[in-house]
This record gives structure tokens, C-alpha cells and sequence, in this order.
């Protein structure tokens, strides 16, 4: 196994570990904000805004984590038609849009979201965190994904991704 195979894999399990930590946290949010409204007749307001923030992480994130594992949402009906020479291009072609748009939304984008509303000294309503700080998760995913395109664009190159 190459290194960067190792690498890879290594970076998906760290992502696997980030994900569930997310999402536990976030199952203990809303269940807490449910226990506290029900039982104790009172809310506590960073709950809500705690659970729109994993969320984000959440979802950014996973589809990072996602499109590392190719199971990103596709419909390959046309895919399916084509030889066996037209899907490799297509699978490039696929590849390089990916890259692309996480390239100028994600991290160009993302970056100058963060910059502005690091610059701005935005905070959030209640927990009074940087909004920065909960955008840049969109910089970090698009590098990500611009990193697992290359990688399974040399997998292409290697014969060792067909579909």
C-alpha cells in the first residue's frame, strides 16, 4: 500500500471520529434542550444556536467525508450508457467539476467569508463564538475535497476506480 493510500485512509478515520463526535454532541444537545423544556419547564437558549453550529459541521463535513468515499449523490443513467473509454472521461470530467467548485465556492468563497466576518468581529447571538470560527469548517472541507479529487483522480489514472 502507498503512502499516500495510508495517508488517505488515515485522513478519512480521523474524519469518521470528527463526524460521530459531531453528531453525539448534537444528539446531547437537542435531547437536553428536550429534557429541560418538558421536565424542568425551562429553555436554555445556546441549545438551540449549538445545534444549528454542529449542523453546519455536520453536514459540511460529512460531505466532505463523502465525496472521499464516492458516495456522494449521483444519477448515472447516461453514465451507464457509455463505453467503458467515454465513463473514464466522464469520471475525470466529473472529477475536475468537483474540484473546481470546491475550489472557488468552498475555498475561495469560504475564505473570504471567514476573512470578512473575522475582520467584521461578528459574534453569534447567544454563545458569542467568532462566526469565522463556525464558517471556516467550509475553507477546510473544500481543501478536503480538492485533495480526495486529485486522489481519486490518480486512482483513475491507475485503473483502480471504474465507477
Amino acid at each position: 500500500m502507498k503512502a499516500v493510500d495510508v495517508l488517505f485512509n488515515k485522513v478519512c478515520r480521523v474524519m469518521e471520529i470528527i463526524l460521530v463526535a459531531i453528531f453525539g454532541l448534537l444528539v446531547l444537545d437537542v435531547l437536553g434542550q428536550v429534557f429541560s423544556r418538558y421536565v424542568l419547564n425551562t429553555s436554555f437558549a445556546f441549545t438551540e444556536e449549538l445545534a444549528r453550529f454542529s449542523l453546519i459541521w455536520l453536514s459540511i463535513l460529512g460531505a466532505a467525508y463523502l465525496n472521499a468515499k464516492r458516495q456522494h449523490l449521483s444519477m448515472d443513467f447516461l453514465y451507464q450508457k457509455f463505453s467503458v473509454s467515454g465513463r473514464k472521461k466522464a469520471l475525470y470530467f466529473i472529477e475536475v467539476c468537483i474540484f473546481l467548485f470546491a475550489l472557488v465556492v468552498m475555498v475561495i468563497g469560504g475564505f473570504n467569508l471567514v476573512y470578512t466576518t473575522l475582520h467584521l468581529g461578528q459574534l453569534s447571538g447567544t454563545l458569542r463564538i467568532p462566526l469565522g470560527y463556525i464558517y471556516a469548517i467550509l475553507p477546510m472541507s473544500g481543501l478536503l475535497i480538492m485533495w480526495f479529487s486529485v486522489y481519486h483522480i490518480s486512482k483513475i489514472n491507475a485503473n483502480k476506480i471504474t465507477e
